[in-house]
């Protein structure tokens, strides 16, 4: 069974603020725009890319208009499988702000989150379905 993964906004932001190409992070969103690896979003994922991403500290921090902002959300979710979030089985999340990711985990048994949130990384309901940038850039090399 093939592996998808839900990646967290914070490391499309991380990957849109390093200036080093080689990055995990970098190279997450480089393998998501040209369709590297299976990934998958939901509405409230992509909504909160967005978001984050319009936010005018983080707008002078990236450089990004909010077309170009649009532009590249659109491009991910060209290559992306979108998925609707099933609520009613999943756990509680350890943050109430990230009961949306919880939510599109428990949808299918084959999703992996990609994150560099520690309170998601330290969770126990979770912890064997949740991975750091570096870990997951190590296992697609594979």
């Amino acid at each position: 069974m093939s592996t998808f993964f839900i990646i967290d906004t914070n490391v499309i932001v991380a990957g849109l603020l390093t200036a080093h190409a080689d990055s995990p992070v970098a190279r997450i969103i480089d393998g998501m725009l040209s369709a590297a690896f299976p990934f998958v979003v939901s509405e409230a994922l992509l909504a909160e890319y967005r978001a984050v991403l319009v936010r005018p500290r983080l707008c002078k921090l990236h450089g990004l208009s909010e077309p170009e902002i649009d532009a590249i959300l659109t491009d991910l979710a060209r290559h992306a499988i979108v998925l609707t979030a099933v609520s009613t089985a999943a756990p509680r999340a350890p943050d109430a702000g990230d009961q949306f990711l919880w939510d599109l985990l428990a949808t299918r048994t084959d999703l992996m989150l990609v994150t560099g949130d520690k309170l998601l990384l330290q969770d126990e309901t979770m912890q064997q379905r949740v991975i750091l940038p570096q870990t997951f850039i190590a296992q697609v090399q594979h």
